[in-house]
């Protein structure tokens, strides 16, 4: 090949390398997508443990709808009103605070206070209990069933399963959710990190059912709430509900209570 030839070339071969850069730096601009720089500063607030306990998929997702104004500022149940501020200040919004709260179990079944009915030896897993006859070898069918479904999803091993029934550490717990959500029972809730007493049973059965199936659960006499100074105390279809915003922690439910049904946290 002559000189000539050789020149030729490179010059048609880099004239096409200009070409396509310039129509690809064109089409750049042309479709760049437009970022809020507030959402990459929302997200480098946020934790990063991308739980979803927010309802969305991970962090990322999270900082993208509140820099839409799609979700609240305080959405994150893992940073808290801590996270929740930062944000509020980088949005230029205020944000009013959540107030922290913890997983609850109510449940006190262990093995020597709940009955069984069988002995069981199958997968560990309470989603699968619904599957066994009586959804379980327990005799109470609302009560925890102690295969550790709850501390397994735990991202922050808050949940451990103690003498059959699942125990969560306060202090560890980031109210994320992903406990509430697994447990078939339902019987795990978010509530105020400070509160002083809670039901310890999500039992729903008649006194003398419960009362054969577990030795510490509500049988919805009613007691607790007649005691009530401050009227926290109700009892709807056998089982006795706490409110909270209204209890005082004095602690005259948990003292009146003939089963004990009522726990101090």
């Amino acid at each position: 090949m002559s000189v000539v030839g050789i020149v030729a070339a490179v010059a048609v071969v880099g004239a096409t390398g200009i070409f396509v850069g310039l129509f690809l730096g064109a089409a750049g601009l042309k479709f760049k997508v437009q970022t809020d720089e507030r959402e990459e500063a929302v997200l480098n607030a946020l934790p990063g443990n991308n739980c979803g306990g927010c309802g969305y998929a991970g962090c990322s997702g999270l900082a993208a709808a509140i820099a839409k104004g799609e979700a609240p500022v305080n959405a994150c149940p893992v940073g808290g009103d801590t996270v929740g501020q930062k944000i509020a200040s980088i949005m230029g919004v205020s944000a009013e605070s959540a107030g922290r709260k913890t997983a609850y179990v109510a449940c006190q079944g262990t093995c020597e206070k709940a009955g069984t009915d069988y002995e069981y030896t199958g997968a560990e897993d309470c989603r699968m209990m619904s599957f066994v006859p009586g959804g379980g070898p327990k005799s109470c069918k609302s009560g925890c069933l102690g295969l550790g479904t709850c501390a397994r999803v735990c991202p922050f091993g808050a949940i451990r399963v103690e003498n059959g029934v699942a125990v969560v550490d306060k202090e560890a717990c980031k109210a994320c959710g992903k406990c509430v959500e697994a447990c078939p029972r339902h019987l795990i809730s978010l509530i105020p990190y400070g509160a002083k007493r809670a039901v310890a049973c999500a039992s729903f059965d008649k006194g003398p059912v419960t009362m054969k199936a577990c030795q510490a659960g509500c049988i919805g006499c009613g007691i607790c709430a007649r005691n009530c100074p401050a009227q926290a105390v109700t009892v709807t279809d056998f089982h006795a509900v706490i409110d909270q915003e209204k209890c005082t922690g004095c602690g005259l439910c948990a003292e009146k209570c003939p089963r004990k049904a009522i726990v101090e946290l």
